[in-house]
């Protein structure tokens, strides 16, 4: 064997068992096709976030009257905010490679195919193929944007999340199809720095996944900031002939024709399974899926599946945490499987939106008797000074054993507090102890600590 381990896919599941696995002793070695760091590192999570905080400095330069600053006003350079973007995720994916030497981590360039249970046959780029031979296999191959039969992409006029962040100029208006995290993204993006903005969306409510009142509070927002938003509706076709592109919406009202530089699919991903021998091997998959257990071994002994490719949500960090435990297995430990209701969701958009666990529709369908507390940002002293007044808090408990059910939250920077309650969650902390936990003042953190409080008849500032 030449490796103890290799693993197809360098995102955020596949470089982190690589090196869970190399400090667990186990020779490995990682290929990649592309740039090391996968979708999410260099055209997902890391470099829209560079163009979303663009975004709110943007808006900050144009409300900065607001704080008692005066400016002349600022102007987009849309290139120079792209190029920024593409330079934050090219210095992500060189931390990466230093991760792979200091790990003594063999990197592999070039498509990966299994050959066999225990053989992987690389094609490089400039043609040759080379077989490695490994103990155990991981496959994180990762996803890509899902097209729809009506919703085609030819990366100019219709596109997806890729060429988004990579237009060569900003267009005049936009129709986002989808309501996802990516298209409230782009469509927050866009809108924020001048593009003319549609989000148009099947289902009832934006952020689907999220609590309904969380949706409902988003979508408040999202008007208020000038961006159109049609729920209920469904994109029928796309007419890109002419100039731009006339995109035909059925909506409950009938059928309405939105005309639009650019047209966005949103509207999720499909798994990246073609072509990398698993028919060949005899690795059964399901509906897109690999089929996995509890550890991510497929049917096949010695080969494994983790990250998009998998059962659960399609999320960098569910990706690494199955990476680990896969490893951890392989290696003999003893990990435990991991807690798909314990994972935390965000949408970085302005407001922010962070979740985890049951929204209050699901824990009333899984029969729980429940104790709901609010607490709204507008009543936060330091929501109030950072000028971020929108929003709330609300958790979710159960009644009879207190046991930390859910929490949801719409504001500033709430993305960076959702980890308490995941936490909290994972120590089975009850209300009461969320409520004698002291919470710094003034924080926004605080809300967390005074909405459970409110679930309990305790609230001091409401």
């Amino acid at each position: 064997m030449d490796y103890d381990l290799i693993v197809i896919g360098s995102g955020p599941g596949g470089y982190v068992a690589a090196i869970r696995a190399s400090q667990l002793g186990l020779k490995t070695a990682i290929i990649e096709k592309e740039s090391l760091g996968g979708i999410c590192l260099n055209w997902g999570c890391i470099p829209t976030k560079a163009l979303l905080k663009s975004a709110q400095v943007f808006e900050y330069l144009n409300h900065s009257a607001e704080y008692g600053i005066k400016t002349s006003g600022g102007e987009v350079d849309f290139e120079a905010v792209i190029k920024r973007s593409r330079g934050v995720a090219d210095g992500m994916s060189k931390g990466v490679q230093f991760l792979m030497k200091k790990n003594k981590i063999d990197v592999i360039i070039g498509f990966g195919t299994l050959k066999a249970k225990d053989t992987v046959s690389v094609k490089s780029n400039d043609g040759t193929v080379k077989d490695f031979k490994a103990k155990h296999i991981i496959l994180a191959t990762g996803g890509r944007s899902r097209e729809l039969p009506n919703l085609k992409q030819d990366g100019k006029k219709v596109i997806g999340y890729r060429q988004a962040m990579i237009l060569p100029q900003q267009p005049k208006s936009m129709v986002v199809v989808g309501s996802g995290a990516i298209g409230i993204e782009f469509a927050y993006f866009y809108n924020a720095i001048g593009t003319k903005v549609t989000v148009v969306e099947y289902l009832d409510n934006i952020v689907p996944l999220e609590d309904e009142e969380v949706s409902k509070a988003l979508l408040r927002s999202l008007k208020k900031q000038g961006i159109n938003i049609m729920t209920g509706s469904t994109v029928e076709s796309v007419d890109t002939n002419g100039e731009g592109c006339r995109v035909n919406v059925k909506t409950a009202n009938g059928n309405e024709v939105l005309e639009a530089d650019i047209v966005l699919s949103a509207i999720g991903i499909s798994t990246n399974i073609e072509g990398i021998g698993l028919e060949q091997v005899g690795v059964k998959t399901d509906k897109g899926k690999v089929l996995v257990d509890d550890f991510y071994k497929t049917n096949i002994d010695g080969v494994y599946a983790i990250g998009d490719i998998v059962k659960g949500q399609a999320l960098a960090h569910v990706a690494s945490a199955e990476g680990i435990i896969c490893v951890e297995k392989i290696a003999g430990q003893n990990p435990e499987p991991l807690n798909y209701n314990n994972i935390p969701g965000c949408t970085y958009c302005s407001p922010e939106v962070a979740s985890v666990g049951y929204t209050e529709k699901a824990a009333k369908e899984a029969g729980y008797e429940l104790k709901i507390g609010k607490f709204p940002f507008s009543a936060s002293g330091k929501a109030s000074a950072a000028g971020a007044k929108d929003g709330f808090v609300k958790v979710i408990f159960d009644a009879k054993y207190g046991e930390f059910l859910g929490a949801h939250m719409i504001g500033y920077n709430v993305t960076e507090m959702i980890a308490e309650v995941v936490t909290a969650r994972k120590l089975e902390t009850t209300g009461h102890e969320i409520i004698k936990s002291v919470h710094p003042h003034p924080t926004m953190s605080e809300a967390v600590m005074e909405a459970a409080a409110d679930a309990y008849g305790e609230v001091i500032h409401l």
